[in-house]
């Protein structure tokens, strides 16, 4: 048990780390990755289940009974992260499309799993952001592919349904699926609960090291617009967090409330859009969703441990 602890702590504490070592490591060394390699949906799959595994009932009908600030965060999230990923796929890559897809599709997918994880070490509501990130996974399948379609798809033609049933299998099904297993057998999952956030990290590198590996021959061969790239994933979570963050404040958010609208905001399930990127666009519109994970994670540590080292809440 000792073990799991201090295992659990070093995968928690250097998550970002992490990454950028098994993406490089991915990057450099595909073939060692092949046989995973279509284990990127079932990895997206097992995060959600456990995220379903993983929700309070009691904090969540705590939320639910008053949800104004998980509907604030949403509507952010939806609206701030949406229109700067299409203000910097147009200023950036106008002249590439699927460049400029894999931007616009970065930017329509739920909230990503590590912005509960941060939300948790800034100190912020946990059970807010988990409210919020369940809320997106409800709506996402009607519109993910209904943004997509509507500003990439002038761009590259995007098909409507099968983004839409991708998301079903990916997300919706895993999340029910394991809130109905808690419910049904709730003793017993008391006891997985507590291993639920390492198991998702876990899924999560399998993810990056199968997404990474696919992408590896479109990353090398635009290796001379990577760093353009990297700046534009900069903007395109810096902004939304920033942005998500003030304008929940000037609304009279809680602190605790407004961190956990501030992660929300700014990181998007980038793996769920690299894996949606290459069935449905192509595998150089997943180079930039593979560069926002990398961003997203790194920014979102630097402003989780920020948060953690203020003393007033």
């Amino acid at each position: 048990m000792k073990f799991i602890r201090i295992a659990t702590h070093i995968i928690s504490k250097y998550m970002p780390a992490w990454i950028v070592v098994l993406s490089f490591i991915a990057y450099f060394l595909p073939n060692l990755f092949i046989p995973i390699r279509n284990l990127t949906g079932l990895g997206l799959g097992t995060i959600f289940l456990l995220m379903g595994l993983s929700l309070s009932t009691e904090k969540l009908l705590l939320v639910i009974k008053n949800p104004k600030h998980a509907l604030i965060g949403v509507l952010l999230k939806w609206s701030i992260m949406v229109a700067i990923s299409i203000c910097v796929a147009y200023l950036f890559f106008g002249n590439n499309a699927e460049l400029a897809t894999g931007i616009i599709l970065a930017g329509t997918v739920p909230s990503g799993t590590s912005a509960n994880v941060y939300t948790f070490i800034a100190g912020g509501e946990a059970a807010l952001s988990i409210t919020m990130a369940t809320m997106d996974t409800v709506i996402s399948p009607i519109l993910t592919p209904t943004l997509v379609q509507f500003f990439a798809g002038k761009l590259i033609p995007i098909a409507f349904w099968p983004l839409f049933l991708n998301i079903i299998y990916i997300v919706f099904i895993p999340l029910f699926l394991g809130l109905y297993i808690q419910w049904k057998f709730g003793e017993k999952i008391e006891k997985v609960k507590p291993y639920t956030p390492v198991l998702s990290q876990l899924a999560l590198f399998i993810v990056v090291l199968s997404v990474v590996s696919s992408a590896q021959s479109s990353l090398q061969a635009n290796l001379s617009i990577l760093p353009l790239i990297f700046v534009a994933v900069f903007f395109q979570v810096s902004i939304p967090m920033c942005a998500g963050y003030l304008l929940a404040k000037w609304w009279k958010v809680p602190e605790q409330n407004a961190r956990a609208i501030l992660f929300h905001t700014g990181i998007c399930n980038t793996a769920l859009a690299a894996t949606l990127a290459m069935e449905h666009v192509s595998s150089l519109a997943a180079v930039p969703a593979v560069a926002n994970m990398v961003v997203n994670l790194t920014i979102g540590a630097i402003v989780a441990n920020f948060f953690a080292n203020k003393k007033e809440i």
